[in-house]
């Protein structure tokens, strides 16, 4: 241990500050100290908080929460929150400004638990992404969702993957998602939606002009369901990557499919995997893909495809110079060497493609060769030279009875020029002495060209019938796909105010910011850093020094998302320059829990306060240019 000498600890005259310097240097001090402690102060409380919220409401607390208050992701999934230990979490993160990624997925919340998310993302605009899956929210959930997607003006994506939700459900997306364009990115998969719910997500499509990313994997939307959905894709301009794997398309899906790829210039990534599509509905899809310009990825694997299918791709990608595909996944066909050799040349026009595949072992699927009969075969020898079956026969048949022993005729066949094998002359003779009596009726010859016509036209029938039902199919999905591009295209421009629905009486009513307000309060007060209630009437988040007070919406339709008005920050600039630079002043003062300045889009109207001469001129002189009018016509 080192000891200072006398010297060492003397101060000369020089160094000696003044009583003022001393003053000033414990003020910056303090300040500094103050700083830090407000720092400290502000990271505990939200902990503090939590822990009160906890003992409240009656919830073990979660003790990963409060070691990860710093992080900006807060990962709380498998933990069992329930709504309760939701309602805890809403409570503490009503002030906090770290965490803007909120993973919950897991934690059976119910529909309770989005109530308290509901307001919770009314007071706190930090938190961008959140996760919900599989929390088992049901209806009542999905109605909760959708009306914190309409007020909230943060959020950025949301995960809803298994949570139940049905066809009547995708209604309550469509409704919102229609006048929200700030969300990117939709989980919905792992749900339960089938024809109905395609209409409605297809009309989400349709009106939507901000999501990016849609994720409908393991859900049922096929036939209908399918069509539908695919017509809003088609009027669609903004969404890139699609997931629609595990949906049960079908042929018919692909075909409306490929008729919304025509239009769309958008979509980049498709995912069709395990969607029963065959090799025709592949072609049906190609189709489309020879018009797209803009699609890079397609997602094929586990669907029913062959050799077939796969060769159609490829041919599409060869013919197609302005296509824009990149990578083609149909890792679970095998091919043969006739389709890596068209690869082959098909990569030195599109360099950039990449193709994965099963394996070279497939095989084009042969019919077998259709079995002749063999009394077709010498009817159609005898009509080739003109002749009569009397006229083949009658150095066997000297007595014109048509009847020979098998072994005359046997050997009669055999030495004629007919085309028919040994196997094809035991059949016939089979046929034509069906009694076994060693003779031959070769009678039965004569009607072989009328039950030849009469299989013949059979045969064209089933081919025409076929025919026709696949056109009548194709035309009847084309058809009701055009429909419902006609449904969804006149809405498509409509934009609805998220306000602007009147919320019928018997269902449930918004949610205000003050109860949960009203907890953050109480957990607030039974804590250290406890804020004063400034009034029993109205509850006052925490701010921070001169912030203003966070005021709370009545409902959705009367919520006004405006910045401060520029008139009002003029008046009071000179008082503004006065205001101390320091950080974290001015940090609060664009905190989310401050009304000067919200996040979101710019006003509607002017303040009425301010503008209010203004707005009081413009009225009278509306007022005598109606009176000029109504004169003039009097």
């Amino acid at each position: 241990m080192s000891i200072l000498s006398f010297k060492e600890l003397s101060l000369n005259d020089d160094s000696c500050p003044s009583p003022t310097q001393l003053q000033d240097s414990d003020t910056e001090s303090e300040d500094l100290e103050s700083d830090d402690n407000m720092k400290v102060n502000k990271e505990m409380s939200v902990a503090e908080v939590y822990m009160q919220a906890c003992k409240l409401v009656g919830v073990v607390p979660v003790l990963y929460f409060i070691r990860n208050l710093s992080s900006p992701t807060m990962t709380l999934t498998h933990d069992g929150l329930g709504p309760l230990g939701c309602k805890a979490l809403a409570i503490a993160l009503v002030s906090d400004m770290h965490i803007n990624t909120l993973e919950l997925a897991d934690n059976h919340i119910q529909a309770e638990g989005v109530k308290y998310l509901l307001e919770l993302l009314r007071a706190n605009f930090t938190i961008q992404h959140l996760n919900l899956s599989n929390n088992h929210l049901k209806s009542e959930g999905a109605e909760h969702v959708a009306k914190m997607l309409l007020d909230n003006i943060s959020l950025k994506s949301i995960k809803l993957s298994g949570n139940g939700f049905t066809d009547d459900d995708a209604k309550y997306f469509a409704d919102s998602l229609s006048a929200n364009s700030r969300i990117k990115e939709l989980d919905l998969s792992h749900n339960k939606f089938c024809g109905r719910g395609g209409e409605h997500l297809g009309q989400l499509l349709a009106s939507n002009d901000g999501l990016e990313v849609l994720d409908l994997s393991w859900n049922h939307l096929r036939m209908k369901g399918a069509v539908a959905f695919s017509a809003g894709l088609k009027v669609n301009t903004v969404v890139k990557h699609l997931d629609l794997s595990w949906n049960g398309f079908g042929n018919e899906g692909a075909l409306a499919m490929g008729e919304a790829l025509k239009f769309n210039n958008s979509l980049v990534h498709l995912n069709l995997n395990n969607n029963c599509i065959t090799n025709e509905g592949v072609s049906m899809l190609c189709r489309g893909l020879e018009y797209n310009e803009t699609l890079r990825v397609l997602l094929l694997a586990y669907n029913s495809l062959t050799v077939e299918g796969a060769l159609a791709l490829v041919n599409m990608v060869k013919n197609t110079p302005k296509t824009a595909l990149e990578e083609i996944n149909i890792c679970n066909v095998l091919v043969n060497e006739n389709f890596v050799d068209l690869l082959e040349v098909t990569y030195l026009e599109h360099p950039g493609l990449d193709v994965q595949y099963g394996g070279v072992g497939g095989f084009i699927a042969k019919k077998p060769p259709k079995r002749v009969d063999p009394m077709k075969i010498i009817q159609d020898y005898l009509d080739s030279r003109k002749l009569r079956l009397w006229d083949f026969f009658r150095n066997i048949d000297k007595d014109g009875t048509m009847q020979v022993p098998v072994t005359d005729f046997r050997r009669a066949v055999q030495q004629s020029t007919i085309p028919l094998s040994g196997f094809q002359i035991e059949e016939l003779i089979q046929r034509l002495d069906r009694d076994r009596t060693g003779i031959v009726d070769y009678r039965g010859l004569a009607d072989t060209r009328k039950q030849m016509m009469r299989d013949h036209r059979r045969q064209l029938k089933k081919v025409e019938s076929r025919q026709r039902k696949e056109k009548q199919k194709s035309d009847r999905i084309l058809k009701t796909f055009q429909s419902a591009v006609e449904a969804v295209t006149p809405r498509s421009s409509i934009i609805i105010s998220p306000g602007g629905a009147k919320e019928e009486s018997s269902g449930l009513q918004p949610f205000s910011a003050t109860p949960l307000s009203s907890w953050h309060h109480i957990a607030m007060s039974h804590s250290r850093y406890s804020v004063t209630n400034l009034s029993s009437e109205r509850v006052h988040l925490p701010m921070l020094e001169s912030a203003s007070p966070y005021r709370a919406t009545s409902s959705p339709a009367m919520r006004s998302y405006s910045q401060h008005n520029l008139l009002a920050d003029s008046r009071h600039s000179a008082s503004r320059k006065s205001v101390s630079s320091d950080p974290e002043v001015n940090h609060s003062e664009l905190s989310p829990t401050a009304n000067s300045l919200t996040r979101s889009r710019p006003a509607l109207q002017p303040d009425i306060n301010v503008c209010g001469s203004s707005i009081n001129a413009v009225l009278h002189q509306l007022f005598n240019s109606c009176s000029q009018s109504q004169n003039h016509l009097s």
